[in-house]
């Protein structure tokens, strides 16, 4: 049997204290709702660089990009080597179409369940209001459909859905004819640049809102060669006001993303100590 001796025990006190602003850091980092968008990543050589990445930056969910071009059992165990979980994926319209059934099995192989609705080629973009409805009708019974095999399905917006229809935009009109098991993953650097207001349009979609992809526009004519985007809280959205609509709006997860960053793992890196930093307290999980 060891004896602690008082030299030991003042020990073992200064290495907890000295431990304790690394853990605080580090149950800090685990207690906010973010997440990463793997296409901010695509850029990079190797999936498993990729998630090294986010798991440097602190943050510990990812939303994939389809299958992430790998084996469902590669990608499960390259997930668990790294700690992260897949809060979601972008699933093509035109494989929750054909496929159903296989892209269900993948995800709950990966233990994720929710799938989403990441972009409308041009030929599957509604032209007027009725097409809008039809859609969201369509997209109501697939979130049926997944929701009987327990996931859930959401849609996530870029611009184009957001032109008018005598004071409907087209994203509403297709969320009111998806009725109520559709949820909404709302881009708010897109939503600004449809000239609409990100914390509005958060107020509408309150209680259906998945998740918003947290990117950030940059000022008008700069960033070119990154099409105008910039790293969370390095743009012109106005985040003071953002954030707690965010909240308000009862959203569950902040992704981070960048449609075409130069340096992917500092975009990573600056979106995760943002959200650390300016998430309100009631969006802690």
């Amino acid at each position: 049997m060891t004896i602690a001796t008082p030299r030991t025990l003042a020990a073992a006190a200064l290495l907890f204290l000295t431990a304790l602003p690394a853990l605080a850091q580090h149950a800090a980092t685990q207690a906010k709702p973010i997440a990463v968008q793997m296409y901010t990543l695509r850029s990079i050589a190797s999936l498993d660089e990729r998630l090294k990445i986010v798991h440097d930056a602190g943050v510990r969910a990812v939303e994939t990009v389809g299958t992430q071009d790998v084996s469902a059992k590669t990608l499960k165990q390259l997930l668990g080597k790294y700690s992260i979980k897949a809060i979601s994926t972008h699933a093509q319209l035109a494989d929750l179409r054909s496929d159903l059934d296989g892209v269900v099995a993948f995800n709950k192989a990966i233990g994720n369940t929710t799938l989403v609705v990441p972009y409308l080629k041009k030929e599957e973009r509604p032209t007027d209001a009725a097409g809008w409805i039809a859609l969201g009708k369509e997209l109501g019974a697939i979130a049926n459909k997944v929701r009987a095999k327990g996931m859930t399905l959401a849609y996530h917006n870029h611009d184009f859905e957001l032109v008018d229809f005598d004071g409907k935009t087209g994203l509403e009109l297709l969320f009111e004819g998806a009725g109520p098991q559709l949820q909404a993953e709302l881009d708010l650097a897109w939503i600004a640049r449809a000239g609409r207001d990100p914390a509005d349009l958060l107020g509408k979609f309150r209680g259906r809102v998945f998740a918003v992809h947290a990117k950030d526009n940059a000022p008008p004519g700069q960033a070119k060669d990154e099409d105008g985007f910039a790293a969370l809280g390095k743009g012109v959205l106005d985040w003071n006001t953002i954030l707690p609509a965010a909240a308000r709006a009862g959203v569950k997860w902040y992704i981070i993303e960048h449609d075409h960053p130069l340096d992917p793992a500092a975009v990573v890196k600056t979106g995760a100590a943002y959200l650390n930093q300016h998430l309100p307290a009631g969006a802690d999980r």
